[in-house]
């Protein structure tokens, strides 16, 4: 279970989050939507410690995650992993070894960190990450430069990276925002089958409401830095949606770039 409790973040004057409590059961898909500003990205980035809360707190199964520090934080970082718009992968690396960075706190020892720089990797953690790949149907990729995949394809590198850290949680934070519909359905497809077949948390930024409502168990909307709306899909009605963003849901979508298609080859 992850609760965050009371959470605020302020930049000066301004809460980017205001006072935000959830409780998400182990093994959900949660979808956060809002406008751009809406506090979305900075609550994922707390969740996950990148951004210090200025109040309140957040505990996973019962240990105070806003408490941690040294090694126990940088653990917390690799059990709750997390994935970006831009992908975050090291471009002039090939596939393999950007997937294997994922092991790096994973690897006790003295000759640990000679080894994390030198990026050696052990026979048993290349087989992981070739099946990673293989799972996202990357596999021919693998000895390719990352500069030379599609968007798409960086993306679910990504994806591969974060599951070989062996995570409890994933946070995505607006992991679709810059891809082609094609693309991104395959992306929405990756999260949802890590979440269904894996178990894990996943909590995800998005802009398109029909994305959300097709690949989530639950939507979280924020608006201000506060929670507005927080329910099932079909709970996100046309009502629901007018007083979220204050436009009819179909000036919204013409306000966004398309949806992912359903259906679409990748």
């Amino acid at each position: 279970m992850l609760e965050l409790q009371d959470l605020t973040r302020r930049f000066g004057g301004r809460a980017a989050v205001d006072g935000v409590t959830l409780s998400i059961p182990q093994g959900q898909m949660v979808g956060i939507i809002g406008r751009s500003g809406a506090g979305k990205s900075t609550l994922l980035r707390m969740v996950n410690r990148l951004t210090e809360p200025s109040a309140g707190r957040i505990l996973h199964d019962g240990a105070e995650v806003t408490a941690l520090r040294g090694k126990a934080l940088r653990d917390w970082r690799t059990r709750c992993a997390m994935i970006f718009q831009q992908f975050n992968l090291i471009q002039r690396l090939d596939v393999l070894t950007n997937v294997l960075v994922g092991r790096l706190n994973h690897r006790p020892g003295p000759l640990a960190t000679l080894n994390s720089l030198l990026l050696r990797f052990t026979p048993e953690e290349r087989a992981m990450a070739l099946d990673a790949l293989d799972r996202f149907d990357l596999a021919e990729q693998a000895l390719q430069r990352a500069e030379t995949l599609s968007g798409g394809q960086q993306q679910r590198v990504a994806i591969a990276r974060a599951m070989l850290q062996e995570p409890r949680l994933l946070l995505a934070d607006e992991p679709i925002a810059s891809l082609d519909p094609r693309n991104a359905r395959v992306v929405m497809e990756a999260l949802r089958d890590v979440n269904r077949r894996d178990g894990l948390t996943v909590l995800v930024n998005l802009h398109h409401l029909d994305t959300a409502r097709r690949y989530c168990d639950r939507i979280v909307a924020m608006s201000a830095g506060r929670v507005v709306f927080d329910g099932t899909p079909a709970a996100l009605t046309a009502a629901e949606v007018e007083a979220i963003y204050g436009v009819p849901e179909e000036a919204l979508e013409a306000e966004t770039p398309q949806a992912p298609a359903v259906g679409a080859v990748a």
